[in-house]
């Protein structure tokens, strides 16, 4: 199922700078960048049903992050029924519907595959960072991650005792 992080912006909104802050944002967080293709028996990667995961180096094409813009009057409950094809797209899809020149309002669509409820708040965060360096016209300085998601998967299967 989907994660749906919806962020209301008032005033101007800058889409080239919005779009490099997605890559940032992509490119900071692995996880965003995933995708699960099936081996070549369609199972996973030793023939049970696991998934296989490919993860995506930063600027790879096919994890660059697309701002969709939503048409006049688009549904916003609609676009977060997005069905992922999680063996070619990766996890984040983005949209950015605009009521005029000074409101927007963005969908960042997360698939549960690759984060939580509790992963809205570190997204959110790590974009507004790039988005306000980005307006500043330079690249965004991060504060060192912790670990990426599959860490804190990690952790909470042994923390759970099950594999």
């Amino acid at each position: 199922y989907n994660i749906p992080l919806v962020l209301s912006v008032n005033g101007p909104l800058d889409r080239d700078a919005l779009q490099l802050a997605l890559h940032d944002l992509v490119g900071r967080h692995e996880t965003l960048r995933t995708v699960y293709p099936p081996t070549d028996n369609g199972s996973g990667a030793d023939g049970d049903s696991a998934p296989h995961q490919l993860i995506l180096p930063p600027g790879h094409e096919a994890s660059r992050p697309v701002l969709h813009l939503a048409e006049p009057g688009s549904d916003l409950t609609e676009a977060v029924r997005h069905s992922f094809d999680l063996a070619t797209e990766p996890p984040l899809r983005t949209v950015l519907f605009s009521d005029g020149p000074d409101h927007h309002t963005l969908l960042l669509l997360l698939h549960h595959i690759a984060g939580d409820g509790a992963s809205t708040t570190p997204l959110a965060r790590d974009l507004a960072t790039a988005y306000t360096a980005r307006l500043a016209g330079r690249a965004p300085q991060f504060a060192p991650l912790a670990g990426q998601y599959v860490d804190h998967a990690a952790r909470l299967q042994l923390l759970l005792g099950s594999p």
